[in-house]
Order: C-alpha cells, then sequence, then structure tokens
C-alpha cells in the first residue's frame, strides 16, 4: 500500500508526500504538470515511488484535477 497527500501547487509542478504509512510519508515527489512526469525528491525511484506517481497520475486522468489525497493497494 502506498499512500499520498498534496503538499503545494505551482502552475508548473505539484509535490506530494508519500509513504506506506498514512502516519509516516516522509518522502516527496514532484509532479510536472506539462508532462504529467514524476521525480522522487530524493532520486530513489523504488516501487513505493512507482505506486504513488501510477496512481496519482490516474486520478488525473480520471478527473481531470490533480489529487488532494489518496492511496493505492496492490
Amino acid at each position: 500500500m502506498v499512500y499520498f497527500k498534496k503538499l503545494s501547487e505551482q502552475p508548473d509542478s505539484i509535490r506530494y508526500s508519500f509513504g506506506e504509512d498514512p502516519a509516516e510519508m516522509d518522502r516527496t515527489l514532484t509532479v510536472d504538470t506539462a508532462s504529467r512526469t514524476s521525480t522522487s525528491d530524493d532520486g530513489i525511484a523504488d516501487y513505493t515511488f512507482l505506486k504513488a506517481s501510477r496512481k496519482i497520475n490516474s486520478v488525473f486522468e480520471e478527473r481531470r484535477q490533480w489529487p488532494e489525497r489518496g492511496m493505492s493497494a496492490s
């Protein structure tokens, strides 16, 4: 499982915290809103990062707006 929460939104990027525990989402990722690509702020592109990134983009694809928070279960 991975949880995510929007931290900030700029015209060209959005930052999210994410992690496997909703009480300890201590990692962050940045989404480029033009290309919809994500970058892990710690440089680690592991399973947790990929799962969060994919779910954020999936919700955006469905709703046409960036989610405030969410989760993804395998």
